[in-house]
């Protein structure tokens, strides 16, 4: 029987929506031998301010993951603008593998590129020019100083700024570019996307010069789950009730 690779992003976990922990933990605690590897392609978390933050539900997600990975699946994370404080602290504590912002790997003989999204939603210039502030050394060092409180009272304000700007922008401009996400597959070499972030889940077909190529928009965790999988034998996605 073919092993299947698992693809999830953007559940957002927040202590405000236990439902979404819930159902993320027992997805977790479901996965099999048939499952050899899970990754998660950023916003595990709605905020993360530092790898000492305590915060409901950090400690059972992080136990969670540290037993699938005992258990023998590899599992790896892309950061994504919510969550991409997360340090060397988590990852050692829970053996996830952290990848860069663009990993491209063979996936059942098609080349993959896997990203989180946001850095292909060039129109949104706002966005690009504050993601690329916040990923400095200098402004993490920075942040990162600072007690876990006052951390955590920043994170708030970004958090209600940003749903201002939103609330200010048209859905095209934080979509991706589509001119990036082909400048993007044919930067490394591949035909096939996947990515989440813009929280519009689809099946794009892409016409890369001679190439047809395919690009996967991964769905929130919101009313259900959501889990891109794939096989020797193709790919489907499956939907978890809470």
């Amino acid at each position: 029987m073919s092993k299947h690779v698992h693809f999830i992003s953007d559940l957002h976990l927040t202590k405000d929506r236990p439902d979404i922990t819930n159902g993320f933990l027992a997805y977790l605690a479901s996965l099999d031998n048939n499952v050899s590897d899970l990754y998660i392609l950023g916003d595990l978390f709605d905020v993360w301010v530092g790898d000492d933050d305590m915060t409901e539900p950090n400690l059972d997600v992080k136990s969670a993951l540290q037993n699938i990975v005992n258990n023998g699946i590899n599992t790896y994370f892309i950061a994504g603008n919510r969550d991409f404080l997360i340090g060397k602290n988590f990852f050692n504590e829970t053996g996830i593998i952290c990848l860069k912002d663009a990993h491209v790997f063979d996936l059942f003989g098609t080349q993959t590129l896997l990203m989180h999204g946001d850095l292909l939603c060039t129109d949104d210039v706002q966005y690009q020019q504050f993601r690329q502030l916040t990923h400095t050394q200098a402004w993490q060092n920075n942040m990162l100083s600072k007690a876990l409180e006052e951390r955590l009272a920043i994170a708030q304000h970004y958090r209600v700024e940003s749903l201002k700007n939103k609330a200010e922008k048209s859905m095209d401009i934080m979509d991706v570019n589509e001119q990036a996400v082909i400048n993007a597959m044919l930067k490394h070499d591949v035909t096939q996307l996947i990515h989440g972030h813009t929280h519009r889940p689809n099946i794009h077909p892409i016409q890369l010069n001679d190439k047809t190529a395919k690009r996967f928009v991964l769905a929130e965790w919101d009313t259900c789950g959501s889990v891109l999988v794939f096989s020797a034998d193709g790919y489907s996605i499956n939907e978890l009730v809470f």
